[in-house]
């Protein structure tokens, strides 16, 4: 009934959201397949604006392009993604409480949200960003939520510190990983519950947070009200909505969703080591990758020959970003671009170019670089999955 509503309520942009959701994917390479892309309409959740909605139930909800023109995405267009289908409401979490425990705990704690409130808040920017990510742009197509360039967020995130948290319960001398559950769960009873780790060195780490504010107001329901875990260079698989549920443990979690999903070839990405989940033959995603995105122009806009400015945003693991180039030649050679100001190491960090070409196509193509020296690279590294796509950005624009 609901769903019903919101379709009839935005009926006049569900046209426009075809062409959107379509540009968004153009923008990377204009000869990949869109695949069930072409399908993506606008929709908007409670509390939401119309975002483009990939799929209902479980609700995976993507930013336009257009948003990220801010450093900061506003909270009612901040992308929603979900694992499982049933959503607490905000009356069942009326009654919230977080649990802390584990056999490496002191003590079993159990705090309130206004207990939380009484600790030190800390604040950070931060990009959230599904680790699928661009994965509707795979060619060859992989399965899974098709995602297009908008599994992505920043904004300024603030609660306690998670080893404020942790220190209530006490950490043993033996903690090798800290796991976390949310109140989101399955319809069917034989679906893996979502519970995730984080090594406890990344857990105790000065920006690791559980957020009780999103961009100077509370969480959104559907971005994690009351609680969610921010782990700051991290990619969105760590970051628990609706957070019940800490655990000290003295060994690794070994689940679905840590020794199965979310993990890539070993070697294949940088990343931070996981010790306690890292095999030899694969390991599990950490960090966010070098990315860089164009969003001052959709694919196939016009722009004045004579001059324009190019800009959009870049990001990484919180390494700091080294420059941005641009090239309009096929990569012969490269502009530099002019980085902005960041609001944190962990956010989005604004550029722009001045760019001008003859009457015509004009095809700019973007990478950035960061101060650890990665570089975007030429083509998606393939993975089954079609995680970490962070190729350079390829624009077709037209020239008048």
């Amino acid at each position: 009934m609901r769903r019903r509503a919101v379709l009839m309520g935005t009926s006049a942009a569900l046209v426009s959201g075809l062409g959107r959701a379509s540009a968004q994917n153009a923008a990377i390479d204009p000869g990949l397949p869109l695949g069930t892309r072409e399908e993506a309409v606008m929709d908007a959740l409670p509390g939401k604006k119309p975002l483009i909605k990939l799929t209902y139930r479980p609700p995976n909800y993507e930013t336009p392009l257009e948003v990220f023109r801010s450093q900061l995405t506003p909270n009612d267009q901040f992308f929603v993604r979900y694992h499982l289908s049933q959503i607490p409401d905000r009356e069942s979490l009326a009654n919230w409480s977080l649990a802390i425990g584990g056999d490496a705990a002191g003590k079993p704690v159990k705090l309130t949200l206004a207990d939380l409130q009484r600790l030190p808040q800390h604040e950070v920017v931060a990009v959230c960003q599904c680790s699928g990510n661009r994965r509707g742009l795979s060619n060859p197509h992989v399965p899974g939520v098709q995602w297009g360039v908008g599994a992505m967020g920043c904004a300024l995130w603030r609660g306690p510190r998670l080893r404020d948290i942790l220190a209530l319960a006490g950490i043993g001398p033996n903690a090798v990983e800290i796991a976390f559950h949310g109140t989101d769960g399955a319809v069917m009873p034989t679906t893996p519950a979502f519970v995730k780790s984080i090594p406890t060195s990344r857990a105790i780490a000065d920006d690791t947070i559980v957020a009780l504010r999103m961009n100077n107001d509370e969480l959104p329901l559907y971005n994690g009200y009351p609680a969610r875990l921010v782990v700051p260079g991290w990619t969105a698989t760590y970051w628990m909505k609706h957070l019940s549920q800490l655990e000290i443990r003295t060994t690794k979690l070994d689940n679905f969703w840590m020794k199965s999903a979310y993990r890539v070839p070993a070697g294949m990405f940088p990343g931070t080591a996981f010790p306690t989940q890292d095999t030899e033959a694969n390991r599990p995603i950490t960090d966010i990758v070098i990315n860089a995105l164009a969003t001052s122009h959709a694919d196939g806009a016009q722009v004045r020959g004579s001059g324009f400015t190019l800009a959009g945003q870049a990001w990484d693991n919180g390494a700091g970003i080294e420059r941005v180039e641009v090239s309009t030649n096929g990569g012969t050679t490269w502009g530099v671009a002019m980085l902005g100001n960041q609001e944190g190491r962990f956010g989005f960090q604004p550029w722009s170019i001045q760019l001008a070409a003859s009457p015509g196509k004009l095809t700019p193509i973007i990478r950035a670089t960061s101060k650890s020296g990665a570089v975007q690279p030429p083509k998606p590294i393939f993975n089954p999955a079609g995680y970490h796509h962070n190729a350079i950005q390829t624009l077709q624009l037209i020239a008048i």
